[in-house]
């Protein structure tokens, strides 16, 4: 079997297995003497909670790791938030057509990334689909009592796409097409780990575990030389089998892990339930059966804006994808007889089980 093939494993996998990054099999994983204060805080931040678990230089307390970390989470919030009125982004979304806006740099860096990933992914990630993500119920306006009908879609469908945004790199500035609502909701989670961990560091602090709603990233050790396991999420165990799937462990040791899923965020209409994730091809949400995307990355950024959009594309075009690009990904998709597991081979090539990981 080749790099370029994935790996498709049955619906009931004996042991538990365990992923230890090269960096720490190769023997980076080493008791750092002096650091063996033990922190954990957390808070609130994007409609979800934070957390984070560190070890830090005993002169550092708590305090200064908690506020380092919400600050940094607050200032992705005043930038790229829907929900405040007065962020760039609102204001970016309100403003009339064929105006120019040059953005925070930070802002900027995230859009350039996003529009980076639609391109690649043929627009199955798409930032643009601000009103139609609010339509369905997940944004800031006020939960409908029914779902946008296709007269509706089709209109902010015609109002968003990628392509219509037009981005001067020099001015670092971007042109509001007009009607265009820009969403960074699957993208600025993991951005503001990744700005979490970097506040962190700025502290003298290396070892830490931080979470956003989900989205992790590790970095460093505990003072024993163990790293920081994280369990690989799961789907809800029904009766449709999802339970049988053994658990995956992994070392968070310089990567960062991200997962979307049909069943996290969802709306009720008529008894039916809609996943979070719109699909731009249709402007409704998700629903082709892949019920998870789990990827590793060494940026939270990325793995969170990849997850998304492999879930969005369906099973075939999510593995050729995922092969294509060499990204380390896990699906799980929704059957008949249950839950069918996929693993692209970069992922598969972490695995160990159990015994050979101790």
């Amino acid at each position: 079997m080749n790099d370029a093939d994935p790996v498709e494993a049955a619906t009931r996998i004996p042991a538990r297995r365990v992923i230890v990054p090269e960096i720490a099999a190769n023997g980076a994983l080493r008791p750092l003497p002096g650091r063996d204060k033990f922190v954990q805080v957390g808070g609130e931040t994007m409609g979800t909670t934070w957390s984070a678990k560190l070890y830090a230089p005993s002169a550092t307390d708590g305090h200064r790791a908690r506020q380092a970390i919400q600050d940094a989470l607050d200032h992705v919030v005043s930038e790229m938030s829907p929900w405040v009125a007065t962020s760039a982004l609102s204001r970016f979304n309100e403003a009339p057509a064929g105006s120019w806006h040059t953005l925070p740099l930070n802002f900027f860096a995230v859009l350039r990334t996003a529009l980076s990933i639609a391109r690649d992914s043929k627009g199955a990630f798409d930032p643009t689909l601000g009103a139609l993500t609010d339509a369905w119920g997940f944004g800031p306006s006020p939960a409908r009592s029914h779902p946008p009908d296709a007269r509706d879609t089709a209109r902010m469908l015609a109002h968003a796409g990628w392509q219509r945004l037009d981005l001067d790199e020099e001015r670092r500035r971007v042109r509001q097409p007009g009607g265009l609502a820009i969403d960074l909701g699957g993208i600025a989670k993991g951005f503001g780990v990744d700005q979490a961990a970097r506040a962190l560091k700025r502290l003298g602090i290396r070892d830490f575990l931080v979470e956003v709603g989900g989205v992790l990233r590790g970095a460093g050790i505990k003072p024993d030389g163990t790293p920081w396991w994280v369990a690989l999420e799961q789907p809800p165990a029904t009766s449709g089998g999802e339970a049988t799937l053994s658990d995956i462990v992994i070392a968070l040791h310089g990567l960062s892990v991200a997962t979307s899923g049909d069943y996290r965020r969802f709306v009720e209409h008529d008894g039916i339930r809609h996943a979070h994730s719109i699909d731009p091809r249709t402007g409704r949400p998700v629903g082709n059966g892949v019920a998870i995307v789990t990827v590793l990355h060494e940026s939270c950024m990325w793995a969170d804006a990849l997850a998304t959009a492999l879930l969005v594309m369906g099973r075939a075009a999510a593995i050729a994808f995922a092969v294509e690009h060499r990204i380390a990904a896990r699906m799980l998709m929704r059957t008949e007889q249950g839950m069918s597991e996929v693993l692209t081979r970069r992922f598969a090539d972490l695995l160990r089980d159990e015994g050979e990981a101790a």
